[in-house]
């Protein structure tokens, strides 16, 4: 991900996690509820095994829950849209993620073949969240107030 990305959608931002690289002994990265992710950590999830490069995954957006998602191997194309803006972001580095907030469609596309995605949520799972309809999403953004896009830097 390009280091000067800056977002134009609304309800996201952008996660660095603190990087620490001590040869030969790998690579550290750490990821701090409420100091890298400003919210508490309800539910972690990873993806992978997304062989099938025509696989598409996402397409949906959630009427409360935070998400912070990060391109732990490999990478993908991450696609936003809050209603009014469009943004697409390739993810391929993993000390940097993307804060997803409320009310923000998000698909994913493009993945490489050894592609691992990690999922930080704010909560545990409910179907009622989940707004799986473009259409109904597209309402709901609309007669949404204008929301404040929220972006979380930590020193590294």
């Amino acid at each position: 991900m390009n280091p000067r990305l800056k977002l134009r959608v609304r309800h996201s931002g952008l996660v660095d996690l603190s990087f620490f690289h001590d040869p030969p002994d790998g690579n550290l990265f750490i990821a701090e509820a409420k100091w890298h992710v400003p919210f508490p950590i309800r539910r972690v999830y990873f993806i992978n095994n997304l062989a099938n490069r025509a696989a598409v995954r996402g397409k949906h957006a959630h009427r409360k829950l935070q998400q912070a998602i990060f391109c732990i191997n490999g990478a993908f194309t991450l696609h936003l849209d809050d209603g009014r803006t469009r943004q697409r972001l390739l993810l391929n580095d993993p000390s940097r993620g993307v804060l997803l907030g409320p009310m923000l469609w998000h698909t994913m596309s493009g993945f490489s073949y050894d592609c691992v995605i990690l999922v930080l949520a704010s909560a545990r799972f409910s179907e009622r969240d989940y707004i799986r309809d473009y259409g109904e999403f597209q309402r709901l953004s609309r007669s949404a107030k204008s929301g404040t896009r929220s972006t979380r830097r930590a020193a590294r």
